[in-house]
């Protein structure tokens, strides 16, 4: 294998799929990419049983073949490179990389030990790449973390006809964005679990290529079905997780609300984070709303204290409600718009955060659920 390729190119595919390998992979070879050059164009691909990530790349190519080298190391090294063209060439078990006066040596891995990259699934229908990437990340931040509970880690694709909803929860806030996509059969009506972390990460390399993606959903017994991801250059896919049991999350948005505020997004954020300063890690952040605005507060240890005023429009009998002020920001920083609506049941029911325009009104298609933190005054 020897070819000649950009820097930039290079150091783009090798590091989008590297991201995406094992950090304690089960077996040696998971830890690489595969670098094989094909009639002109150079596939890097990776693979750890779970989630595969492939991209193409154009080159300049003497001889093809392959070669399995370290992904992380391979991705370090290609960053910080020279900005002048790359020559590559494996030279019986190391793989040489040359750039302008830099030279290193790679050892390989062998090839025929690589795992075969499974094949995409059938389309299932295209959605908009940028707005895609845009409702993933509104979505993902409310994914849980904890891997002893794999379905929580998830995000909820429901595909209902022209129809696209995603949900997200860690049993402390839940989100769910809805938005049009285009089905290749009109009548398509599947859910699916997907990994928030490979979802986000996919998301946001598809996004700024802009077009379109491609999704292809197979559906197997519980735990087999693969979902894959494909725009420009660039595929992946993903084991689906076991979501027969996923909750009916939807029940938890209250039917109607009792009192409502309206404020600036920004602002807002910016007082939590002052308040929060004061405030231990359990410890939430008060909201007390009354016709006269809001004024955000917290406690913390050796009795420092922290209060802070703004203007709110505000509708209801006064109310003071509790929240994790992490949990807060990010629904606040997801919304992509200026203002927002917070309605409210009491202080002790969820509240739900939309975005909002200008005149007031609530714009449709994303909504942030947030639990209360019940405290005593």
């Amino acid at each position: 294998m020897k070819f000649r390729v950009e820097r930039d190119a290079l150091a783009e595919a090798v590091a989008w799929t590297a991201k995406s390998l094992p950090n304690r992979p089960s077996v040696p070879v998971l830890a690489g990419v595969m670098l094989r050059v094909t009639d002109g164009n150079l596939q890097v691909s990776g693979f750890d049983y779970e989630v595969s990530s492939q991209v193409t790349v154009e080159v300049q190519g003497d001889a093809d073949g392959a070669a399995l080298v370290s992904g992380r190391l391979l991705a370090e090294i290609t960053k910080a490179l020279p900005a002048k063209p790359v020559d590559i060439a494996a030279v019986g078990a190391h793989l040489e990389l040359v750039c302008g006066s830099a030279r290193f040596t790679l050892p390989t891995m062998p090839v025929e030990d690589y795992p075969a990259l499974p094949e995409m699934p059938e389309s299932t229908g295209t959605v908009d790449a940028a707005a895609f990437a845009a409702a993933v990340a509104q979505v993902a931040v409310a994914a849980g973390r904890d891997e002893t509970l794999p379905m929580m880690t998830g995000v909820r694709i429901e595909l209902s006809g022209g129809n696209l909803a995603m949900l997200a929860t860690d049993r402390y806030r839940l989100a769910l964005r809805e938005m049009e996509w285009h089905p290749d059969d009109p009548e398509v009506s599947i859910n699916a679990l997907v990994p928030a972390r490979t979802l986000h990460d996919t998301a946001k390399a598809l996004g700024p290529l802009g077009g379109h993606v491609t999704m292809a959903l197979s559906q197997g017994a519980a735990g087999e079905g693969m979902i894959g991801f494909s725009g420009g250059t660039r595929r992946t896919t993903s084991r689906l997780l076991d979501g027969a049991n996923y909750p009916p999350v939807r029940s938890l948005f209250p039917a109607s609300h009792n009192a409502e505020a309206r404020l600036a997004v920004s602002t807002l954020i910016e007082v939590v984070k002052r308040v929060a300063l004061v405030a231990e890690r359990t410890t939430p952040v008060l909201l007390s709303f009354s016709s006269d605005g809001l004024v955000v507060e917290a406690g913390g240890t050796e009795e420092a204290r922290a209060s802070e005023a703004m203007e709110a429009t505000f509708t209801g009998d006064p109310l003071t409600i509790g929240f994790n002020p992490q949990y807060l920001i990010d629904g606040l920083a997801n919304l992509g718009a200026q203002f927002a609506q917070l309605a409210f049941v009491d202080a002790f029911k969820p509240a739900v955060i939309s975005p909002a325009g200008e005149d007031g009104e609530v714009i449709p298609g994303y909504r942030y659920l947030i639990m209360p933190i019940r405290v005593s005054r």
